[in-house]
């Protein structure tokens, strides 16, 4: 199997709205610096791939409009996905995989203002049984959260907690839309948008693009002193029905983390897609990650939920830190579906 790393990423802001920036606009700085980062034009990109959602845009084929943010002309080899873009990562690590080509661009984007979010994911419940009851995300995520206190996996303190350690965290990230010095007194004050879910604990909306170059053996090590080698990475399918499975664990972050190898070594840093507060708890317990681990040290999703794109940055910041030298060993995740339905993870190694 050819070794594969992310060797440059790079990323906007997360804010609550973009206001002038179509989606060629919102890639174009994004996808050029990625590849500038280290010395690339679209030219020498064997494939790219790219992840978003025409239901927050509200047209169809709204990917082939992005294109036009990229030199698409001679035409170049591509691809996308209808889902965050680190799942747009896992198909270019794949096609990197046949040995043909070197280089391959990912890039994902998300206007989550354009649309009413939680309303939108409604769309990934059963379309027959549950969409129309109106299960919207938070409702949803919230029924995970009080099964979680039932089976006194948790306190709505240990929420909180989650939720104040990210918004810390966030202040050392330009690209984070929520951050702050906030306090666990205060989140328990807040009032329930969902019991026992509060504002903290649920994610904000964010509008953001992001972008990743991968490359294989020793053109990574050409491009970059430091690779962030991708030495396991798998994903895992629970069923759809919530009633069918456990919502207090993920049975898929556990097998995805197994056959990723997370156990294998010890893990410095991990970046977990974790939406809601509960859920990191959840993908924590999963994928046995300890107190040593430095966990999302960005600020993760509670602190900048661009739908579509905070996965894919999630594995952008897990090797940002490779990258730099600030980490040997970190774990990347990214999450769809309703409470923790589908789970993507990789384990990224320093040379």
């Amino acid at each position: 199997m050819r070794d594969i790393a992310i060797v440059s990423f790079s990323q906007l802001p997360s804010v609550r709205e973009i206001h002038t920036a179509d989606e060629a606009e919102l890639l174009q700085p994004v996808t050029s610096d990625a590849m500038k980062q280290v010395g690339l034009t679209q030219a020498d990109i064997g494939f790219t791939c790219s992840g978003s959602a025409d239901y927050l845009i509200g047209r169809a084929f709204s990917f082939v409009a992005a294109v036009d943010g990229l030199a698409a002309w001679p035409p170049i080899r591509e691809s996308h996905v209808e889902m965050d873009g680190a799942f747009a990562l896992f198909e270019a690590w794949v096609r990197l995989l046949h040995g043909d080509i070197d280089t391959a661009l990912v890039y994902s984007f998300g206007k989550s203002s354009m649309g009413t979010v939680p309303d939108v994911l409604n769309l990934q419940n059963d379309p027959y049984y549950v969409q129309p009851l109106g299960l919207d995300s938070i409702s949803a995520a919230a029924l995970q959260a009080q099964a979680m206190l039932d089976a006194n996996k948790a306190t709505e303190r240990d929420f909180a907690e989650v939720a104040v350690r990210s918004r810390r965290n966030a202040m050392d990230n330009p690209n984070a839309h929520i951050k702050g010095d906030f306090s666990v007194d205060e989140i328990m004050e807040e009032p329930y948008i969902s019991s026992p879910l509060r504002r903290s604990l649920c994610p904000p909306t964010s509008d953001a693009a992001a972008a990743i170059v991968l490359a294989a053996g020793d053109r990574a090590k050409e491009l970059v002193d430091r690779p962030a080698w991708i030495r396991g990475i798998d994903h895992r399918i629970e069923p759809h029905g919530l009633g069918q499975r456990d919502l207090t664990t993920s049975a898929s972050a556990k097998l995805a983390a197994e056959k990723a190898g997370v156990a294998k070594g010890k893990v410095d840093v991990a970046e977990l897609h974790a939406p809601f507060a509960h859920q990191e708890l959840i993908l924590r317990e999963a994928m046995g990650l300890g107190d040593e681990v430095s966990l999302n040290p960005s600020g993760g999703a509670l602190s900048a939920n661009s739908i579509m794109t905070a996965g894919l940055i999630r594995f952008g910041e897990a090797a940002k830190r490779i990258l730099a030298g600030d980490a040997d060993r970190a774990v990347a995740h990214t999450t769809s579906g309703a409470c923790l339905q589908q789970n993507l993870v990789a384990v990224l190694e320093g040379e």
